[in-house]
């Protein structure tokens, strides 16, 4: 029997009640381009708020430096959703569009989250990690 793997889609166009839009952003909250800009417009991501929960979304700063400078915020962010299982986070491939990180260089930072039911990661973040 195959264990069926559910992922974050690659397009997030709705969210029902307990669904949250993870996505990168920067420290100052300016959530201009990528999927920062979708947070904001269609999901309640607050201007002027970069690091965690607003409407239906959580804010992982990814712009301010190296891979080293996001961990401590994956790590937050887990700890987060883990202390709220009534919520369902879809990840979005944090850091790996305007911030030009690679998946290879993002996908580890989620490595505790594997196996936690309400933590849906990106198809490309799961293979790396996988394999």
């Amino acid at each position: 029997m195959e264990i069926q793997i559910e992922f974050t889609p690659e397009f997030i166009t709705h969210l029902n009640e307990g669904e949250i839009f993870v996505f990168g952003s920067n420290l100052a909250g300016m959530h201009g381009g990528g999927a920062a800009r979708v947070a904001h417009r269609y999901f309640g991501a607050e201007w002027g708020v970069g690091v965690g929960l607003t409407g239906q979304t959580y804010a992982i700063p990814t712009m301010q430096g190296g891979v080293e400078t996001i961990a401590p915020y994956v790590d937050e962010f887990i700890e987060y959703a883990s202390n709220h299982k009534e919520l369902k986070f879809y990840v979005t491939r944090i850091g790996c569009g305007i911030a030009g990180f690679r998946d290879e260089d993002i996908a580890p930072l989620f490595r505790n989250a594997l196996g936690k039911a309400n933590i849906l990661l990106p198809e490309t973040f799961c293979k790396i990690l996988t394999n």
